[in-house]
């Protein structure tokens, strides 16, 4: 595929995407909506795992920092949205090169049990704290009046909610490709494929590990934090280390060699668990089924197998 037809392609998407409202059920708003932040959410995370080449299992403590802190501001300061939304980046961002300090230090399974372990304290605190997070009820009964920026926006309507959320995501795509693009990205890659040859070459891999780390943590705090107005509620799910799993599988689904890949695995896993929730009660077991055939006899990812089935070209562009 060359780079003028997957231009064409990205802005036919796009375009799509803001007619949805008006070409789709209203239900599928509720869906798309969904299918967005954890879009951005899987793609943080991608920068850690599919740019940087480590496995965390603690990436849902950011999604929940940056839920509650959106939650709290709207809750206690009636702040404008996008003022809360750049509070929970900080607050991801922060959280993060705490946790990464600790866990950049070790590779490789040391480094997994160690974001794991983190991920559990920070569930911990969540669910305990209950003068502040109010514990297992979370945190409701907030309202976003305004979005900022002198916009008279009705923002509790989905449809407009939607356009702002499909807004954000696309502007925090861009800098997270841009990121990926730049050469602070080839250099994560190059940690990624061949840590030892970037060490000799002087370049200090922890530095790098904990600069993405925090990145990452960051894009995954401002995808909580549009996760908090869009269910009404910040609750301690949103940072259990279960949730953790969706954005690893949600990345490997779609191809976490691919920059879309995360938002093409967000869109497959959000839409099965839909459609099968629907049929039947035991949705965990078909959906665990599935996905686990999916990423057996994809390996690539999805996103990959269409690619490598698509003619070559010269001045083809990885997406």
């Amino acid at each position: 595929m060359n780079l003028r037809t997957l231009i064409v392609l990205l802005a036919f998407l796009l375009a799509l995407l803001i007619a949805l409202p008006w070409i789709a059920p209203f239900f599928y708003i509720f869906i798309a909506t969904e299918i967005l932040i954890l879009g951005l959410f899987a793609a943080s995370y991608n920068l850690i795992f599919g740019y940087t080449g480590m496995l965390s299992f603690g990436h849902a403590a950011f999604f929940g920092i940056g839920a509650y802190a959106t939650a709290l501001l709207l809750q206690s300061l009636q702040w404008p949205l996008l003022a809360c939304l750049l509070v929970s980046l900080l607050a991801g961002m922060a959280l993060a090169l705490v946790i990464g300090f600790f866990c950049v230090r070790l590779n490789e399974v040391y480094f997994s049990m160690l974001t794991l372990a983190f991920g559990m304290m920070a569930f911990g605190v969540v669910h305990q704290w209950r003068s502040v997070t109010n514990g297992s009820d979370g945190i409701s009964g907030f309202t976003v009046k305004s979005l900022g920026l002198g916009l008279n926006l009705t923002l509790g309507n989905p449809t407009v909610y939607y356009h702002v959320v499909l807004a954000i995501v696309v502007v925090a795509g861009l800098v997270l490709h841009r990121i990926g693009c730049s050469s602070f990205g080839m250099i994560l890659r190059a940690i990624r494929q061949n840590p030892e040859r970037v060490s000799f070459c002087g370049l200090n891999i922890r530095r790098y590990r904990l600069m993405s780390f925090t990145i990452a943590g960051g894009f995954a705090g401002l995808a909580g934090g549009l996760m908090a107005p869009f269910l009404r509620i910040a609750s301690p799910e949103l940072a259990h280390w279960t949730m953790s799993a969706e954005p690893v599988l949600m990345a490997i689904l779609g191809g976490s060699g691919y920059f879309l890949g995360p938002f093409l695995g967000a869109g497959i896993f959000v839409l099965l668990e839909t459609w099968i929730t629907s049929m039947t009660q035991a949705w965990m077991l078909v959906l665990g089924i599935i996905l686990a055939l999916m990423v057996m006899f994809f390996r690539r990812g999805v996103l990959g197998a269409i690619i490598d089935r698509m003619p070559r070209s010269k001045e083809g562009q990885q997406p």
